[in-house]
């Protein structure tokens, strides 16, 4: 059974989207949005439509917004319904009904068992990520998901181990789960897709913070890094991927976002030049915290004011020219 990845369909040979492409300063972002990057990419979707989420980012005292496609945006745009489920069966059981139907779901599963981690978790890291399956084998043994930046495939034991098939352990809690709903899905045409896109943009941009985010990054990131100094290498990483990754990677989808969105409507303005700036700001940031973690010496004000400085300019921009 299988819903959008055909098995004679080889995983090499599938193109994934530009937004994944090697030449960006972030080539992910998060398990969530680069999964459904993919999804809708071969769903024959657009997935820049989506990204207007990306303008209402904020800094919360801890981390830059775990920015997510909302399920609101997703329906309006696409028609693609998706909701949380209840998880009362095998997660293996959840899985075929819904291809059964036509559907997808997203899943939680554990990166150990994902062979495309290799040499970052595979068999190395416990930790929680996304998966779209697309195809299921159960007497096979083998599995075809969407994750991060691709599309995979795996088998036997690790197939056996993400579905907990060797005897459940009570110890491992259920799962997070969503149902994707196909059956409502449209393509419309460019010029309903674009007032859809616009009034999305309207709607973000009024979401925003009264003051400038980055500012408030800048202050975050003197308060932790104080703490983070001596502290154990792995920490930093996780520090990091909720801080300079996650404001990084949303600055550089809003500025293919933005470009996008110009191209189709000139009056929009392309502020991609002043989004790219907040994204490889954010890399050379978290480059050099790194140094300063390990006891060297970096001054973050001028990367941190400059990024301040860009986003600043971008949002007023795009918040003059739809009114927010």
């Amino acid at each position: 059974m299988s819903v959008l990845a055909p098995r004679d369909s080889p995983s090499s040979s599938r193109r994934v989207h530009p937004l994944h492409g090697t030449e960006r300063t972030w080539t992910e972002t998060n398990c969530y949005v680069d999964v459904w990057i993919e999804v809708l990419h071969s769903l024959g979707l657009e997935p820049l439509a989506a990204c207007a989420v990306t303008l209402s980012g904020d800094f919360d005292g801890e981390q830059w917004s775990f920015f997510k496609f909302p399920a609101e945006d997703l329906r309006r745009l696409f028609g693609i319904d998706v909701a949380e489920m209840n998880v009362w069966r095998p997660v293996i059981d959840h899985v075929e009904s819904e291809l059964e139907r036509g559907r997808l779901t997203t899943v939680e599963v554990d990166s150990f068992f994902l062979p495309d981690t290799e040499g970052v978790a595979y068999r190395r890291d416990h930790t929680k990520s996304t998966i779209v399956p697309a195809w299921i084998d159960r007497e096979g043994r083998q599995l075809g998901y969407f994750h991060s930046a691709g599309f995979f495939e795996l088998d036997g034991e690790d197939f056996d181990e993400l579905f907990h098939l060797n005897g459940a352990d009570p110890r491992v809690l259920v799962p997070y789960m969503e149902i994707v709903r196909l059956d409502a899905m449209r393509h419309d045409g460019i010029e309903t897709l674009l007032s859809g896109v616009q009034d999305l943009v309207r709607e973000h941009l009024a979401r925003r913070s009264a003051d400038n985010p980055v500012e408030r990054l800048g202050i975050g990131v003197h308060e932790q890094l104080a703490v983070l100094v001596g502290r154990d290498f792995d920490e930093f990483h996780r520090w990091a991927f909720g801080t300079c990754r996650q404001c990084g990677a949303a600055a550089e989808i809003a500025a293919a976002f933005v470009s996008w969105l110009a191209e189709l409507d000139p009056s929009s303005p392309d502020v991609s030049t002043q989004l790219l700036a907040v994204a490889e700001g954010a890399k050379a940031l978290e480059f050099g915290l790194a140094r300063a973690v390990r006891g060297r010496s970096f001054d973050s004000g001028p990367v941190l004011d400059k990024m301040a400085s860009a986003w600043r300019e971008a949002i007023e921009e795009l918040a003059r020219r739809y009114g927010a």
